[in-house]
């Protein structure tokens, strides 16, 4: 297995978030390398969703600033490399009228242009597509519209989506709120072994602790009765891997 890089891929120095008069959090500093899982735990309206947003340029931090390096992208900001980022949304944000294939095949929409997408993807990005879907337990309708699918398997078709996307980066927000066991546990596996090939590293908001025991390198803890009280605690040596 690849070694993760020395260089942090994301850096977060004295951020803080204010709602109203409340700081949600603050004075939190963070680095991560490629090659890693981090979780964000805490109790719900802690600010895990919040501070998920600031790290990926959805939201602007109140304190503080945040940099992510890319290989071969000179800017850090947030907001100009977005399009390098597999985020998935806890709202999903799929295309209600179109089929399970053509939602996924949405995730790489930015390497066509216009007039090749409009005579259909290649043959090959829509086997790879199909072969996701399949792999979540989601392929035996692809052509079904998203909304005609329940609520856990729109959320595995949004997984599929961003893993097809092949980012730099991957950011989710309870990617697995809506599975049962075996499908959290596929899910996380997925976004685990996309933390080796090659090293990226995932963000990932999560409240079941035997999944951030098992997927995670790393846990941070936002403290509700204290927004400069995060805490970072180090679940495994990164890169060790973890059980699928």
């Amino acid at each position: 297995m690849e070694a993760a890089s020395t260089e942090p891929v994301i850096s977060a120095r004295n951020l803080g978030f204010k709602r109203g008069d409340r700081w949600i959090f603050r004075h939190l500093d963070l680095e991560l390398r490629a090659g890693s899982f981090l979780a964000l735990v805490g109790p719900s309206g802690v600010g895990k969703s919040t501070l998920l947003s600031c790290l990926c340029g959805f939201r602007t931090p109140d304190e503080g600033e945040v940099h992510i390096r890319l290989p071969g992208q000179s800017s850090t900001s947030p907001r100009d490399l977005r399009r390098y980022f597999g985020i998935v949304f806890q709202d999903l944000q799929l295309t209600a009228k179109a089929d399970l294939l053509t939602n996924v095949l949405c995730g790489r929409l930015a390497r066509f242009t216009c007039l090749r997408t409009l005579f259909g993807f290649p043959h090959t990005q829509r086997l790879e597509a199909y072969r996701l879907l399949c792999e979540l337990g989601v392929g035996q309708n692809p052509h079904k519209w998203a909304s005609q699918m329940s609520g856990g398997e729109q959320q595995r078709v949004a997984i599929a989506r961003t893993l097809f996307q092949q980012p730099h980066l991957y950011f989710a927000d309870e990617p697995v709120s809506s599975l049962d066991s075996y499908y959290a546990g596929r899910v996380l596996g997925l976004l685990r072994q996309e933390t080796a090939k090659p090293p990226k590293a995932v963000i990932c908001v999560l409240h079941n602790a035997e999944h951030i025991n098992r997927f995670a390198d790393l846990a941070l803890s936002l403290n509700p009765n204290d927004p400069a009280g995060h805490k970072i605690r180090q679940i495994r040596s990164i890169n060790m891997g973890a059980g699928i």
